[in-house]
């Protein structure tokens, strides 16, 4: 750690107009995906019937579409899942049928399809007011972390501080979400909480180099606000590098080896890191430069005859 603090002197607040460009043309982007073309809730969330079905060949889902369309079912959502001659299917509730029966009848209509070859692998049921709690509760969830981290910081730094932080989280749950929203990736309970756990990641990335900017603040005696902050950040950066590398290669084999039904939790902490690591290097710092952070802000309150730390040159 001591020969990247000794040898880096990368002047990362150089480029920090570029970077507030790219962060809000993403932001944009993620923000008109959310609005205009929506989340592909999964079935946690809309409520209805989940059913995979397994066939001995590669499935052709415009066949398994169309017998599904001749039973009635014809908003059904049907896609592979993890491969061809596995397929996944989600029905909206119904009010007159029965869930139990809804499935029955589907997988009948998936049988057919398949010259009586198909096999049953799992069928879930998610009512549609339980969907709507967990919409209601997840939302509640995000709101409460941001709000509970806002009050941290600010007690524990500075209120510019506090305020950078949450910009930079939110900035990383936007496009974190607007990623999903953009390429419609389903986004269910195990992406929501991955989405809460890039929160806490990218908190820690940034309580990291907020320690370090501030420390810098009191001991430095010479520089600028930019200078001593580019100072912080080429001291944190090995820290910062070596703990998203080695997360991400946990990720990664999660991703690759875990199976379909964790590879949204998966993608979304992928993503989540990625971006998270990028906004504690500009995002955060360029935030609390903006509000204008000084040595004077950070400078503990002097007791009567107690002495001042000495500060290095």
């Amino acid at each position: 750690m001591q020969i990247f603090k000794s040898k880096l002197h990368i002047d990362f607040m150089s480029r920090r107009k570029l970077a507030m460009i790219l962060s809000l043309s993403a932001i944009l982007i993620a923000l008109i995906s959310i609005i205009g073309r929506g989340l592909n809730l999964g079935i946690d969330f809309t409520g209805g019937t989940l059913v995979e079905v397994g066939y001995q060949q590669a499935a052709e889902l415009t066949k398994v579409r169309t017998a599904l369309a001749e039973d009635g079912f014809q908003d059904a959502t049907v896609q592979h899942f993890g491969t061809p001659r596995d397929v996944l299917v989600r029905l909206a509730p119904r009010d007159d049928v029965d869930s139990a029966e809804l499935s029955t009848k589907a997988f009948a209509a998936l049988n057919e399809a398949a010259d009586g070859t198909a096999e049953l692998r799992r069928v879930e049921f998610v009512g549609p007011q339980v969907g709507d709690e967990l919409t209601e509760d997840g939302g509640l969830a995000m709101l409460y972390a941001l709000v509970g981290i806002l009050i941290y910081v600010a007690l524990r730094f500075e209120y510019r501080f506090a305020v950078g932080s949450v910009i930079a989280l939110i900035h990383d749950v936007v496009i974190t979400i607007g990623i999903f929203a953009l390429f419609q990736i389903e986004f269910d309970l195990p992406v929501l909480a991955a989405v809460l756990a890039v929160i806490g990641y990218s908190l820690n990335d940034t309580i990291v180099v907020y320690d370090r900017i501030r420390e810098n603040f009191r001991k430095m005696r010479k520089g600028t606000s930019t200078q001593i902050v580019n100072t912080s950040l080429n001291q944190t950066l090995a820290r910062t590098l070596v703990t998203s590398f080695t997360t991400l290669l946990v990720l990664i084999a999660l991703f690759v080896f875990g199976g379909e039904i964790i590879h949204g939790f998966a993608l979304a902490l992928i993503i989540g890191v990625v971006v998270g690591t990028y906004s504690s290097i500009y995002v955060a710092s360029t935030a609390v430069l903006q509000l204008g952070v000084s040595k004077a802000d950070l400078m503990p309150v002097k007791k009567e005859g107690e002495e001042q730390p000495e500060s290095l040159p």
